[in-house]
């Protein structure tokens, strides 16, 4: 059996993610030690202790669910279950980055501080209100291509976020945004909600952000990963160095492909996916993508002992 380890994205976070980890397996409490330590504040008081609203500010939710997901993974180890154990690695978003972390392309230290600046630059790139994200349901991305070209009127619009067979993501300016959102019940949507999102990513309107990336990642060590990144932007296989860090910028403004990358996966034959870290978005995702798919979440200690029992089995 094929296994992939894919990492969750912003919105997964939640308070108290990853503190039974860091409580049962002292290789989990060094990932959130470390990452406390190169942000240089306790990024851990503020996931276990703080309240919902600050961590849900961008430049926190990134580098905090990915210090979740690699204290899963290294819990993982602690149980005898390596990176190896996968046929890929996958994130969605910023997810890519815990993907990159837990395949050791990137140290939890150079993670962190590039998902906090990552957070900061997006967060920047757009005055607050000029911007919003939208889910479309009920549409595949064909049918949204068609609706954002309709309602861009020469404003940015894009589909950001092609999630799974019913789901798509847009984003843009306002404006065009809202008038999409309107047009989406016409087109045949089940509905199109407005994201409670503080800027809109994966757009052109990101290209400040991209900018800053481009600059932070060429003064950063990125070594191969020890199995392959399936990449948001291409849908595709990846394991040279300098194509990642090319990646991760283009990633700020391009689509997350999520469900060409399953479905890639599935093509390869992966037939297990494992979602490391916190939440079951891309559980739901995988599912809606390839019914026949097992899919189990990794984000207790309880987790992480049944998912490790399950290869022994």
């Amino acid at each position: 059996m094929s296994r992939a380890f894919i990492f969750p994205g912003q919105g997964a976070q939640a308070i108290g993610m990853g503190r039974d980890l860091a409580e049962a397996y002292p290789a989990a409490r060094a990932v959130f030690d470390e990452v406390d330590e190169a942000l240089g504040e306790s990024l851990s008081a503020l996931i276990w202790e703080g309240d919902a609203e600050t961590l849900t500010l961008t430049q926190n939710a990134q580098p905090a669910l990915m210090a979740t997901s690699l204290a899963a993974m290294r819990a993982l180890e602690a149980e005898g279950v390596t990176i190896g154990a996968a046929a890929f690695v996958a994130g969605h978003s910023l997810g890519e980055y815990s993907a990159l972390t837990a395949a050791g392309s990137l140290t939890p230290a150079d993670a962190a501080r590039l998902l906090r600046l990552r957070g900061k630059a997006m967060q920047e790139a757009v005055r607050v209100g000029e911007g919003a994200m939208a889910a479309v349901l009920g549409l595949d991305l064909a049918a949204v291509r068609k609706l954002v070209a309709e309602a861009a009127e020469g404003e940015v619009l894009a589909a950001a976020n092609d999630n799974d067979p019913a789901q798509v993501v847009i984003s843009g300016a306002k404006a065009a945004v809202e008038r999409a959102a309107a047009l989406a019940k016409e087109a045949g949507a089940k509905r199109a909600l407005m994201l409670p999102v503080s800027a809109p990513f994966h757009c052109a309107l990101m290209a400040p952000a991209a900018r800053v990336m481009a600059e932070a990642l060429d003064d950063v060590h990125i070594s191969a990963p020890a199995v392959p990144l399936v990449a948001n932007v291409t849908a595709d296989r990846v394991t040279d160095e300098a194509t990642i860090r090319s990646l991760l910028v283009e990633q700020v403004c391009g689509a997350v492909r999520w469900r060409e990358s399953a479905a890639f996966m599935v093509g390869q034959g992966v037939t297990e996916f494992w979602e490391i870290g916190a939440g079951k978005a891309l559980s739901g995702m995988v599912r809606r993508i390839h019914k026949e798919a097992s899919v189990q979440a990794v984000g207790t200690a309880a987790d992480v002992s049944a998912a490790a029992r399950s290869l022994t089995a």
